[in-house]
């Protein structure tokens, strides 16, 4: 990853949090103050389809041409995908708490959430269980492309065609159709792009890692 995307993503974030803490918000019945988790609970969220989509990518990609960099750039971008997913989830247990009551309340939404946690944790488990290398990343990646899509109905069908309270969901508007705040969405946007990079950097600094620790295995077997 450049120079130049790490700063950028380390401005935005540094940005989306100090204004999303002090700009003034629109003053909604139930969710008050609590709007603000759009700041950061959604952009994680974006950021986390990203990494995944991209991890799906490289799955293809190995399955096509099989190669270390790729499977490598697979697992990790996996990696970095759970991590926003944690965050994500996080942040809307917090935002759950003050608009719902409780911090997890069975919505669809956050059930298919956990869910898909799991099924992606389950990949690790998987990658775990097999010794041999080539094997180990050829079924992981058929296994990817499974999770991926058992995500995408999890995440953005079901809640939609049973009853929700999660804003966008279950015949509930979505923020950006009941507040029309331009000064929020100054922050929403550059909020997704920075937690993307964020996402994307730790990926390629751990792909970076297991490069090298292949290449010194190499090098002792050599």
């Amino acid at each position: 990853m450049k120079t130049w995307a790490k700063v950028l993503s380390v401005v935005l974030l540094v940005y989306t949090i100090v204004a999303g803490f002090l700009l003034d918000v629109p003053r909604l019945n139930i969710v008050n103050e609590s709007i603000r988790a759009l700041y950061f609970h959604v952009p994680m969220w974006f950021g986390m389809i990203a990494l995944f989509t991209v991890s799906l990518v490289y799955s293809i990609l190995y399955l096509n041409k099989p190669s270390f960099k790729r499977d490598a750039y697979s697992v990790e971008f996996v990696h970095a995908g759970i991590i926003l997913n944690l965050l994500g989830l996080t942040t809307g247990m917090i935002w759950a708490n003050y608009t719902w009551g409780s911090p997890w309340h069975g919505d669809p939404k956050q059930n298919g959430a956990a869910i898909a946690l799991l099924i992606y944790l389950a990949y690790f488990v998987l990658r775990g269980s097999i010794e041999n290398e080539d094997q180990k990343a050829r079924l992981s990646a058929v296994y990817n492309i499974f999770a991926y899509a058992a995500m995408i109905p999890l995440l953005f069908i079901i809640p939609r065609m049973t009853s929700s309270m999660h804003p966008g969901n279950g015949g509930n508007p979505g923020f950006n159709m009941y507040d029309l705040d331009s000064q929020m969405r100054l922050v929403f946007y550059p909020a997704v792009i920075g937690w993307g990079l964020l996402g994307t950097w730790i990926a390629t600094l751990r792909v970076r890692v297991r490069l090298i620790n292949d290449k010194l295995l190499n090098l002792e077997n050599d």
